[in-house]
């Protein structure tokens, strides 16, 4: 008698594995990284080695105290860390996201389960927690050029005068205050670019994230049809960073394609919300871990039905 085994879904898999997946993420990173690296110096530099590190460590402490099987290999405790630390002003204490990095693994990630089993993105889990219990640290940036000592982002000056629009081409190369990794919109799309063509990611979320909240900025942003401000709401911000790097993890993203673009059409109106109505210039974070919250039910609501359509009842 010939024995089947049974195995929970999927049932169809790819043959790329978590760690390619992971580590492509990390390489479309660098990029944002380097610019980082280069217009802030040192201390950024050790943010980003010091964060990545701690998550690293922290994820393998655990497993080994927990007896669990070592997953540092597959690259995502990396990810997490790098990302977190892409999330922080160049300037942080670095003791600041090393807490995050093991609030991160430990609390969002390790007691949930590990990779897969986490409810929302562990990196931008932290640097929300970071922005609660550390907030002057996490919104205190320093400028570029002459005005190094510390200065607003864009974003926090079109909030308190909106005729106070930077050039677009500053906004997008990156020339301007902000968190490490944000701000060169460049070198962002570069990385962002590199994961489509390794069908790492689509293109489909963050263009309707996007989209929704250019559409949002132009109707509620009291400026009239004015592209110039739209598109320094766009640039301005962690906007192109949140769409691409986080709103589309696969663990706490929507499985379903009429679920993806609920998900995107959400994330779209609570950033503008919190961005033209809110008290922070911000919102992309926020926005994401609570949208992240949703996609059990986007899902449940959104499964197509396996044949044909749902019968009658009597």
């Amino acid at each position: 008698m010939k024995m089947l085994n049974l195995s929970a879904n999927p049932h169809i898999r790819d043959r790329i594995s978590t760690a390619e997946i992971m580590r492509d993420v990390v390489i479309a990173m660098l990029p944002t990284a380097i610019y980082g690296v280069m217009q802030w110096g040192l201390n950024a530099a050790l943010v980003i080695v010091f964060t990545t590190a701690a998550a690293v460590l922290t994820e393998y402490l655990y497993e080994l105290c927990m007896k669990f099987p070592n997953t540092v290999k597959d690259w995502s405790a990396a990810v997490t860390g790098l990302i977190l630390a892409l999330n922080c002003p160049p300037d942080i204490p670095l003791w600041m996201p090393v807490v995050g990095a093991v609030f991160a693994i430990l609390v969002v990630k390790q007691l949930y389960g590990g990779l897969g089993r986490n409810f929302m993105n562990p990196a931008l889990a932290a640097r929300c927690f970071l922005l609660i219990s550390f907030a002057g640290p996490m919104t205190k940036f320093r400028g570029v050029g002459a005005d190094a000592v510390s200065s607003a982002t864009p974003l926090a000056l079109m909030k308190a005068d909106p005729a106070a629009v930077q050039s677009l081409r500053t906004l997008f190369l990156g020339q301007i205050p902000g968190t490490i990794g944000e701000v060169s919109k460049l070198c962002l799309l570069i990385g962002a670019l590199y994961l489509i063509l390794r069908r790492v990611i689509s293109p489909k979320i963050p263009l309707i994230y996007i989209g929704t909240v250019a559409l949002f900025t132009l109707l509620f942003g009291g400026r009239g049809f004015d592209l110039h401000y739209v598109l320094a709401e766009i640039l301005g911000g962690g906007l192109i960073f949140g769409a691409f790097f986080m709103a589309t993890d696969y663990v706490t993203g929507p499985i379903t394609p009429k679920g993806q673009i609920i998900f995107a059409l959400i994330l779209g109106l609570l950033t503008g919300l919190f961005r033209l109505f809110g008290g922070s210039a911000e919102g992309v974070s926020y926005a994401i871990i609570l949208t992240n919250i949703l996609v059990p039910v986007i899902n449940e609501k959104t499964i197509p039905k396996a044949f044909g359509r749902e019968g009658e009842k009597s």
